[in-house]
Parts: C-alpha cells; sequence; structure tokens
C-alpha cells in the first residue's frame, strides 16, 4: 500500500496500525513512562492567596503614595508586586516564619520516594561543591562597612556583617514562590504564594500580607516623623499600629476586624489552607499522556507507512508494477534453500504453494505457454527457493512431467536444494562437451533436474547462443512444462538473453524488502524487449491483522 489514501479502506488503515505496533507500543510505553518518572520527580505544590486592597488614603501627601489611586489597576499591579517581593517585606516575613532554619531536603517529607533519591543526589553534589569551594562572598556594601570598623577584630566583623547563605536562599526562594496579580477593573490585588506544605502556603501568604502592611505603616510613620517629629499622636498611633500588627505576624487567621489594619492597603480577605494541590492532577495527566502517546505512536506509524516505499501487500504489488498477483508466500518460518516436506512444522506452507502452483499451471494451460523463467529483483529475494518448491509441488504433488533448468551459471543454488551433482550441467550442454540429456538428472518419473554445471567461460555469450535456445525447445518438446531459474536482475543482465527463448517471466518481490523505485528500472530493459511478463509472486507475505479481526472489516 502506497498510502494513497484517497482509494484506501478500513482495511488498509488497520493494516498499517498492527504493521507498525511495534512502533505504537514504544511510543506508549515511552510517553507513558516518561509521563509517570515526570509526576513523581515533581512534588505536588499547594497555592493560598490573600486578597488586598489598595485604598491610597493617608494622613499626609507624600511622594511614596502618588499615584496609587485611580481604578485602573495598572500602576497598582506594577507598584504593589515590587513592594510585596521587596527585601525589607520578604526579610521580615522569612525571619518571623524562619524559612531560614528548613533543612536542604524540607521537600523530602512531601515528595516521592523518586524525588527524594534525586534530591539526595543533589544535595551531596551541592556539599561537594561547597568543599571544593569555601570562600565566603560578600557584597560590596559590606565589604565597604568593613574597611571602615575601627578597634575590631575583622574576623569578627566579617562574621556579623557577611548575611548567611541560608537565609539569602531563604529570601529569594520566596521571592521566587510569591506571585502578585491585580483584578482588573479595581484597586484590588492578590497575594498567592506556592508551598509543599498547604498549611504552610497558608501561613506564608498571610505573613508576607501583614509584613507588606507593617512596610505600608513604616513608611506613613516615616513621613509623620519627619513633618511633626516622634511625639506626634498620628506617629504614636501609627507606631501602635505596626506593634499590634507585629505581635500578630503569624500567620494564623485572624478575626477581620483585625486583619484589616489601619494602612492605605486593606486585607479584604486572609489565606485559607487549600484543599487540594495546585495544577491538573496527576490522574489527568496520565490519561492525557496516555491519549497523547497512542496518537504519537499512531501518527509515526503512518508516517514510517509513507516514507516505507517497499512493496507492502498484493494492492500495493498489482497497483505499482500493474501486473497481476499470482500468489504469495508466508514469511520464511524455515532455512532457506529447503524444500517444503509434509511436516507439521512447514505445514503453514503447503497450502500457498499449492494454491500458487494451481495458479501458474492453469495460467499456462490458458494461455498455451510451456517454458517460465522465475526471477527476482535482488539475490536476497528468494527465488530460486520458491522455483525449486514450487515445480517440487507440480511435479510430486499434482503430477505435471516438469523440468527445472538452473540458468545462474555464477552463482548455482539449484542443485544444492535438489541434492543433485553440479560437476556437469547446462554450462557443459552450453559450451558443447555433454548433450542435455546426459547432463539432466531425473528424481522421479515427472521431475528432471538441469544444473547449472562449472565453466571458466563469460555465461553472457553461452546463454545468447544457438544452444541454449535449442536446449530450451527439447525441453519444451519433451516435457510438460519447464521452469529456468534465473539469478536476478539487479546482478546480472542475462534476462534480456534468455527471454526470447522462452514463453513468459515471473517476477518475485519480497514484501517489506523490495523496493519501488529499483523493480522499475530493472523490468525496462525486458518491457523493451517485449518479453512477456506474466505476474508477480509476493514472498514474506505477513498477515498483519489478527484473523478474528480481519474477517470482521
Amino acid at each position: 500500500m502506497d498510502l494513497n489514501f484517497s482509494g484506501s479502506n478500513l482495511r488498509d488503515y488497520i493494516r498499517v496500525i498492527f504493521r507498525h505496533k511495534a512502533v505504537i507500543i514504544t511510543s506508549f510505553i515511552t510517553v507513558t513512562v516518561s509521563a509517570i518518572v515526570g509526576l513523581e520527580l515533581k512534588t505536588p505544590t499547594y497555592e493560598s492567596k490573600v486578597k488586598l486592597l489598595v485604598t491610597a488614603q493617608k494622613q499626609v501627601e507624600s511622594p511614596y503614595y502618588r499615584g496609587l489611586g485611580g481604578g485602573e489597576g495598572g500602576g497598582i499591579s506594577t507598584t504593589q508586586s515590587e513592594i510585596v517581593i521587596s527585601n525589607p517585606v520578604i526579610e521580615r516575613a522569612v525571619k518571623v516564619l524562619k524559612l531560614d532554619e528548613r533543612p536542604f531536603d524540607y521537600e523530602k517529607n512531601f515528595c516521592s520516594p523518586l524525588r527524594a533519591w534525586a534530591i539526595d543526589i543533589r544535595q551531596k553534589m551541592h556539599e561537594m561543591l561547597r568543599k571544593v569551594s569555601e570562600i565566603k562572598h560578600f557584597l560590596p556594601e559590606q565589604e565597604g562597612a568593613l574597611s571602615q570598623v575601627e578597634n575590631q577584630d575583622a574576623s569578627v566583623a566579617k562574621e556579623v556583617l557577611w548575611q548567611p547563605d541560608a537565609f539569602r536562599w531563604a529570601v529569594e526562594g520566596l521571592k521566587s514562590r510569591i506571585k502578585v496579580e491585580p483584578i482588573g477593573g479595581t484597586d484590588l490585588f492578590t497575594i498567592e504564594v506556592k508551598d509543599f506544605s498547604p498549611v504552610a502556603a497558608a501561613m506564608i501568604a498571610n505573613v508576607v500580607s501583614r509584613s507588606y502592611i507593617i512596610f505600608d505603616l513604616e513608611q506613613q510613620m516615616a513621613e509623620f516623623q519627619l513633618q511633626y517629629g516622634e511625639k506626634h499622636p498620628i506617629v504614636v498611633q501609627l507606631g501602635s499600629g505596626i506593634d499590634k500588627i507585629t505581635k500578630n505576624l503569624t500567620g494564623v487567621t485572624l478575626p477581620a476586624i483585625e486583619a484589616i489594619g489601619p494602612a492605605s492597603v486593606k486585607i479584604i480577605e486572609q489565606a485559607l489552607v487549600p484543599i487540594s494541590p495546585a495544577g491538573i492532577s496527576k490522574g489527568l495527566v496520565l490519561l492525557l499522556a496516555t491519549v497523547m502517546s497512542l496518537f504519537l505512536g499512531v501518527m509515526l506509524a503512518f508516517g514510517f507507512e509513507y516514507v516505507d516505499q517497499t512493496f507492502k501487500s498484493p494492492q500495493d504489488v498489482e497497483t505499482f508494477l500493474n501486473l497481476p498477483l499470482l500468489g504469495s508466500i508466508p514469511r520464511k518460518g524455515f532455512r532457506n534453500n529447503t524444500l517444503i516436506a509434509d511436516s507439521k512444522r512447514m505445514s503453514a506452507f503447503i497450502p500457498p504453494y499449492q494454491n500458487l502452483s494451481d495458479q501458474i499451471y492453469l495460467l499456462m494451460k490458458d494461455k498455451n505457454l510451456k517454458s517460465i523463467m522465475i526471477t527476482a529483483a535482488s539475490p536476497f529475494e528468494g527465488s530460486t527457493t520458491i522455483t525449486a518448491n514450487l515445480v517440487n509441488f507440480l511435479a510430486n504433488k499434482a503430477g505435471h512431467k516438469v523440468m527445472i533448468i538452473d540458468a545462474n551459471l555464477k552463482a548455482p543454488v539449484i542443485h544444492n536444494i535438489f541434492n543433485v551433482p553440479d560437476n556437469t550441467g547446462l554450462a557443459n550442454v552450453l559450451e558443447g562437451k555433454i548433450s542435455s540429456e546426459k547432463a539432466a538428472c531425473d528424481l522421479g518419473p515427472n521431475l528432471t533436474v538441469l544444473s547449472a554445471g562449472n565453466t571458466s567461460l563469460n555465461p553472457t555469450p553461452l546463454l545468447d547462443s544457438t544452444r541454449m535456445a535449442n536446449v530450451i525447445k527439447a525441453a519444451k518438446e519433451k516435457y510438460e512444462m519447464v521452469f529456468i531459474d534465473y539469478a536476478n536482475l539487479r546482478s546480472f543482465k542475462d534476462a534480456c538473453v534468455l527471454s526470447p527463448h522462452i514463453d513468459g517471466i515471473i517476477l518475485v518481490v519480497s514484501e517489506g524488502k523490495t523496493r519501488h523505485h529499483t523493480i522499475k528500472p530493472l523490468l525496462a530493459p525486458l518491457k523493451h524487449k517485449k518479453a512477456n511478463l506474466l505476474g508477480v509472486i509476493l514472498k514474506n507475505r505477513t498477515y498483519v491483522i489478527p484473523k478474528m479481526i480481519y474477517e470482521r472489516l
């Protein structure tokens, strides 16, 4: 089948799927296993969010608040998202929740064993890198401050000024897990936090939002202190509010009144403990992976079918070569160059050869043919084995008087199949050293074999001779059917030489091996000589669709 789907039927599509079932199965296993491994390597995360309102109402005008209002959400989005993930806000949350004290393998408390194994590997590599380079890095401003420290031991000063790696990692890690999003058309925005623990996700979201409000109150208080001093009632009130919210930096859900706060940013909804992990459920992911793997496998199957330019079915043979299919031989389950015997091991090959012999007999009788040459496109098609078994069935099963002539003078095989001597044969007859009657070997009342014999001469002139024509003519007069085994069309060019002396030529092609683009150039010289191409025998025929399904299509 050449994948001309306009003329295809359901059976053709099913055949493609079953022919490339290994590709589909491999695709299914690969994608599904990859999805399972990917899910196992990904620890479920929980998302919890706080909803806030930016009122921008304050006790004093200052550049800090300018532009917060307006209700459009654009300025709020950029400004507030940057403030929420700023160091003053995040560092306060990290310190309160002691996120810097989380172990390096904190994720192992929630992940799968496979992910835990990967974390252990990563931790070992991290420790190796730390041992290789144990140099502490300092911020530029810290180094500048260090140079100004007087009357203090340098090592102590460094320890004081150096910000621990764990704390910095915790700050950056929390920043990466926070997402600030505005609610379109309003002055509302949300702070969303991800964590492996649902409880921790809610607590962190609440603490970050309150830390953000504290930062907002501190900015207001700083403005009032600059204008009115530290004793001003509003400064005292703001300081009291800061202290109150600071005491509530526990992440625990507060009463609505306490949670709202006195700042220009109000908490509308506090974070609650999420019920289920964020994202698509594992079951749905596996289902999608299964469907996509099957879809990918089928697409690959049809892709391989499209690029595979070999003969794959009887319909493919007849369509491409425009020759009738005379018969099909199943994929070999026995050693090559072997005659089919009546045994259980070879029982699957007996019906095909019987049908093929009957078909050829009827063809020869209907068209009054006596001599046929059987050849193949290449030496790998196994046309000699088919010829030998066909002759054997016609002679010993059907009772026809048959002669087989081995015209493969360069690489003869027939004598090995029929176990006859090859010291004298066709080559010796063509050289005039012996008659064909004496060179031939009778293997019973109905079967005679004329092996190739031995010669040091060029086979082409021998085959293109009057003696060869006389050998074929004499055989046709004596025997009911004469079969000539010829090597192949690719390696030898003698087929055109023999074609005028024979009644017809049968071509053997191998399913899944013989390519379309190689066979037509090989047949062109025969067609130019107007050789009688009778039909095709399809070897290595496979029945990929199970019989139960095939019968119902």
